[in-house]
């Protein structure tokens, strides 16, 4: 038996009790403290200067990811960057103003097209009209993989056949063979909800964790397709022993990757995030606690978000849950299950 999302929305609405709880708390950060996506040093000053108006910094910021091919940090910073610019893009204006053919300012403006049009019902459409935009921004800088991101991005929500989609791939590879947002957009073209299947993730997943390094974010790709898998009701619902084996190896792991970072790094925050949920889904509750504990203050959207209407609750909610089930010695429902399977 697989557990599923279901189980961690139960175990959700039966947490909603006050948080703080006496010998509950120890080595984890106070509610207050937990802050959802928080910008890193590099980050923040580049998003303060933005909201005064000021693009210097972040242009800095991206020209220097990209001179030292960066590629991991320029992917996340432009990620933290264009969310911001989707509600206040004034400096992103003046910057394409200033330097119309920059490669970071063309990467911004290709990368917020691409989240406004995936904003809107009529989405497939609207990407078909950002695509030069996504080919100027990979023209700027022939090096660089993260225009190919958001052309693999493109090609999932335009319904592009899998021999577009390969070409991309290829393209990707080329410019950098681990990089974690390409293989990212790529498991997400493959997953069942879009144009592959389960099966198909997980081996996509588990064939690129092989080949990536021991810290590289890769090797979370299998728990990525263990959460698809467990949001999939009906598929969870009649998942088999083996699907259960390779969720439980993707969480392993993930594990492994987890331990080699310090505790409350927010480099692997999101990847800790989801190896929590994971974990809570699966019933390993003290496997999960100790995720939490290495999380610390970094809470992420993902996947909080698809569990929870409210995703800081939904983070802090869980964590409440398990300290409790951690403390109580009450093994979760889906312990039989994993042993099980």
């Amino acid at each position: 038996m697989v557990c599923t999302m279901a189980f961690l929305r139960a175990l959700l609405s039966s947490a909603r009790t006050p948080r703080s709880r006496p010998g509950l708390s120890a080595a984890l950060p106070a509610d207050e403290a937990v802050l959802l996506d928080a910008p890193d040093e590099r980050l923040s000053p580049a998003l303060v200067a933005a909201a005064l108006g000021d693009f210097g910094p972040a242009a800095k910021l991206l020209a220097g990811t990209r001179d030292a091919a960066d590629w991991e940090t320029r992917d996340r910073c432009l990620a933290r960057l264009v969310a911001f610019a989707d509600s206040r893009d004034g400096w992103l204006t003046d910057w394409l103003a200033a330097a119309p053919g920059d490669p970071d300012a063309l990467l911004v403006k290709a990368e917020l097209a691409v989240r406004r049009a995936w904003a809107s019902p009529a989405y497939a459409e609207l990407l078909r009209e950002v695509g030069p935009l996504i080919t100027a921004a990979a023209e700027a800088d022939p090096r660089d993989p993260v225009p190919w991101r958001l052309a693999l991005d493109h090609a999932r929500g335009t319904h592009a056949p899998h021999t577009v989609f390969e070409a991309l791939w290829e393209q990707a590879l080329l410019r950098s063979t681990h990089h974690y947002g390409c293989h990212v957009a790529a498991l997400q073209y493959l997953s069942a909800a879009w144009y592959g299947s389960h099966r198909e993730c997980f081996d996509f997943a588990e064939r690129a964790a092989e080949d990536a390094v021991a810290d590289s974010l890769v090797q979370a790709l299998p728990v990525r397709a263990a959460f698809a898998l467990l949001s999939d009701a009906e598929a969870a619902g009649r998942a088999t022993p083996v699907q259960g084996e390779r969720i439980d190896a993707a969480a392993d792991l993930a594990i492994g990757l987890s331990a080699v970072f310090p505790v409350g790094d927010p480099w692997p925050a999101e990847v800790r995030n989801l190896l929590a949920c994971v974990l809570v889904a699966r019933g390993r509750a003290d496997e999960a606690l100790e995720q939490f504990r290495l999380i610390g203050p970094y809470a992420t959207s993902f996947p909080w978000a698809a569990v929870a209407d409210d995703a800081l609750g939904g983070f802090l909610d869980t964590r409440t849950a398990v300290r409790l089930r951690v403390a109580s010695s009450a093994p979760l429902r889906g312990r039989a299950g994993r042993q099980g399977a």
